[in-house]
């Protein structure tokens, strides 16, 4: 009879914890709050200490978690976060805060967890090629082929891609520490709120949503030139501004100007929004436990 398996989503200011089936549903469910690294972790471990003296063996987990963290197997710092902002998470490990339990774990970035999620069992289920974009504090993007996350070296950056930047129009230096006015830097939550003061829907300009809309279009058109998804899924805050989505629709058709015949249409049934809403993530984190399970030898 197989096992269980624990996932985690590891938010800057939340984690949720579930107990799942191999098929998905949740056995149980907890949320807890981020603190410093170990006693968030010490916290997780013990709960799923105790949901499994109650319901049965883990015999996987899957964690989708804010960063930066390893997620190369291979490499020695797999599961710790790394050089960080946060205070008291530099050099906290998964790995080894469950180490006792002595199974495998899987491990990837919220981003990527949360476009498993929509690619398996939301807005891009039965896609082979899915892109998902955040846009939020930050800005990040997952692609998921045939079920799996693609990756390179680490995760990809999409939120430091320098789209065009007209002064004239947009004055704003941005915000970025590393680039300035990257994607992130022009469009993210924080830019907006450094650029206004408000909220992109406090702000009453339509040219506002318009500016940023046309920073997430040149995004947009760079992730189908590359990956070609069959459906790009743009979720986040900031993405629940009224009007924005329709922007950022408009301004992925007139950045790709009619070269890929795919996306020269009405785009609302390939730029989406995501459907699991804030149960993306934990479904990518079950999901990636799942894969765990099944690499376990027979």
């Amino acid at each position: 009879m197989p096992g269980l398996i624990g996932a985690v989503e590891a938010g800057g200011t939340k984690f949720v914890l579930a107990l799942a089936r191999p098929d998905g549903t949740v056995i149980e469910r907890a949320r807890i709050d981020t603190r410093d690294g170990q006693t968030t972790l010490r916290e997780m471990t013990a709960w799923f200490a105790a949901t499994q003296a109650r319901h049965g063996s883990i015999d996987a987990f899957g964690i989708a978690s804010f960063g930066p963290i390893g997620i190369d197997p291979g490499q020695d710092d797999y599961g710790t976060f790394l050089t960080t902002v946060k205070p008291g998470w530099q050099g906290a490990s998964f790995t080894q805060a469950l180490a006792s339990f002595d199974v495998p774990v899987n491990i990837d970035t919220d981003v990527n967890g949360a476009a498993l999620g929509e690619a398996l069992a939301g807005a891009g289920r039965g896609r082979r090629v899915v892109a998902y974009t955040t846009v939020g504090t930050g800005i990040g993007s997952g692609i998921v082929k045939d079920g799996a996350v693609v990756t390179g070296l680490s995760h990809f950056e999409t939120g430091h891609l320098r789209p065009p930047h007209d002064i004239s129009r947009d004055p704003f230096p941005g915000s970025c520490i590393y680039h300035g006015d990257c994607c992130e830097g022009l469009a993210s939550g924080t830019a907006i709120r450094a650029r206004w003061g408000a909220e992109l829907g406090e702000v009453a300009d339509p040219q506002a949503i318009a500016l940023i809309g046309s920073y997430l279009g040149h995004l947009a058109a760079t992730l189908a030139a590359f990956h070609m998804p069959e459906v790009l899924i743009f979720g986040g805050g900031v993405m629940k501004t009224p009007g924005l989505l329709d922007a950022l629709r408009e301004a992925t058709r007139e950045s790709l100007a009619g070269y890929l015949d795919y996306y020269d249409r009405d785009l609302s049934e390939i730029v989406v929004p995501p459907q699991l809403g804030d149960d993306a993530g934990i479904t990518g984190a079950i999901s990636l436990g799942r894969q765990a399970m099944e690499n376990i030898p027979s």
